[in-house]
């Protein structure tokens, strides 16, 4: 049961030939299995689950359906906030913190009927790529001594490992993309200000997304139909007409114009380049073809201009100040590294012009072609204990999370862009590790992205492929000192 997409999971509900409490209690017994040896979760709702399940399923039996995510268990990010259910963010700072009230995005899951089974493992306050836990890190599914990619680590393993039918991540520099790409499974980061951020520990407010980690392109769009709109109350958010990202995942691609950026594959692992480019060929074939194409340089609106703008430690001040010792090694170095630049006022001030006209513009960049294709990641999931070796070097150095995921990738551009940005899976490596493919577009395309990744995903198998995890196999040790 707990292997079905969750559009297959909806059907049946509607259908009435399974109940909400049937598929929670599945999850619930593949997490006791399998999430001692990936550390998918760091608090399972097992209770409150239930009895959300027990309610939902007393209006299905009354024939009150509240829409395709009805009785649906998903899981959320560990910085998003959950009234009555702690939201740590992964870190002891946060170890025992409880919220009084629910992200937006948490009341919107809710109202549409999913339950709420858990809250996923994710780097220190996202400040990574998932390697730094106060909870351990998540391990990858598909070999148990790799990283996930982060910082939505624990979203990313729960998909692959089948421990939910949806999740949510939040993406600051490729936090949702990453690890969907290295677990094999779809994420999608919308259009900035989309879906509200409200509630969500920030990393920085100027580049913060949410959205969600799923198995199929299908599932992505009908949980992106919950999350999206307008949160008066959120300063990122936008106002937006509504969209069913279903139906618009529909739409024909044919006429679709592609692109691929200039620089998009250097430095790019040859097997990985290798499968993106397949993929691509293939997608030329489904549409008016493919082209390089040029779009302007994020460089100086990247995520580590705003760190050492103070934009992240604008938020841990408060607690940095009384409680650095309760940080992971990493992040508290970065953390004071980016309380010793002392940032000006005016140099941030400009900094925002700068990310402001490049979003004003970007859609520009878009006149003879509609969509950009890339690689996800221009690596492969890197081992675990070669990134805790390195956060264990007694360096002052801040690492961020395109640094940690190893081999450095293009997904953070469109952060600053704020633009749509999906990964798909697009095959394997010789050793058996997960690669995406990504492919983005202008402002609010959401439908076109969904639409092509669909298209592509019909195409193929990949998203298919499961992780070879039994209940028999070893959990490797890792490094913890040096």
């Amino acid at each position: 049961m707990t292997k079905l997409t969750l559009a297959e999971a909806s059907a049946r509900i509607h259908a009435g030939t399974v109940t909400s409490t049937q598929l929670t209690k599945a999850c619930l017994d593949r997490i006791a299995i399998y999430d001692p040896k990936l550390d998918a979760f760091i608090t399972v709702m097992r209770d409150k689950a239930l009895a959300q399940a027990a309610i939902l399923d007393a209006e299905q039996k009354a024939g009150k359906l509240r829409g395709p995510l009805h009785g649906i268990p998903v899981a959320l990010k560990d910085n998003i906030d959950t009234a009555g259910t702690r939201t740590t963010a992964a870190s002891g700072v946060f170890q025992d913190r409880v919220p009084a009230e629910d992200a937006p995005v948490t009341t919107r899951l809710k109202a549409a009927g999913a339950v709420i089974i858990g809250k996923t493992n994710l780097h220190e306050f996202a400040m990574g790529a998932g390697e730094a836990s106060f909870f351990g890190a998540a391990r990858n599914p598909w070999a148990l001594d790799h990283n996930t990619g982060g910082s939505s680590s624990g979203s990313g393993a729960a998909m692959s490992a089948d421990l939910c039918y949806g999740s949510l991540g939040t993406d600051t520099a490729g936090s949702i993309r990453n690890p969907g790409a290295f677990c094999g499974v779809v994420g999608i980061k919308p259009t900035y200000g989309l879906v509200p951020i409200r509630g969500i520990a920030p990393l920085c407010v100027s580049l913060d997304h949410c959205g969600p980690i799923t198995r199929t392109v299908e599932d992505a769009a009908m949980m992106l139909n919950v999350l999206a709109g307008y949160d008066h109350l959120d300063i990122t958010s936008v106002e937006h007409a509504k969209e069913d990202y279903v139906a618009g995942m529909k739409q024909p691609i044919k006429g679709l114009r592609l692109g691929i950026p200039i620089g998009a594959f250097d430095g790019v692992d040859p097997q990985v380049g290798q499968l993106v480019h397949t993929a691509i060929e293939l997608l030329a074939t489904l549409t008016r073809g493919v082209k390089e194409v040029s779009l302007p340089s994020t460089n100086d609106v990247a995520y580590q201009n705003f760190a050492s703008m103070g934009e992240t430690f604008a938020y841990h001040e408060q607690f940095f100040k009384l409680q650095s010792n309760r940080y992971q090694p990493v992040d508290r170095r970065r953390l004071e590294a980016e309380e010793a630049t002392h940032p000006r006022a005016e140099d941030y001030i400009r900094l925002r012009w700068e990310l402001e006209t490049l979003r004003r513009t970007i859609d520009d960049a878009f006149t003879d072609f509609d969509l950009v294709l890339m690689p996800t990641q221009k690596v492969t999931a890197p081992v675990l204990d070669d990134m805790l070796r390195r956060n264990l070097q007694p360096t002052t150095t801040p690492l961020t999370s395109s640094s940690t995921a190893g081999g450095g990738s293009s997904v953070g551009a469109y952060n600053a862009y704020g633009i749509p940005s999906l990964t798909v899976p697009c095959g394997f490596s010789k050793e058996g590790l997960p690669v995406g493919l990504m492919i983005c577009g202008p402002h609010f395309s959401e439908s076109k992205v969904l639409a092509l990744a669909h298209a592509y995903e019909q195409a193929t198998a990949w998203h298919t492929m499961k992780p070879p995890i039994t209940p028999d196999t070893v959990v490797p040790p890792l490094i913890t000192h040096l």
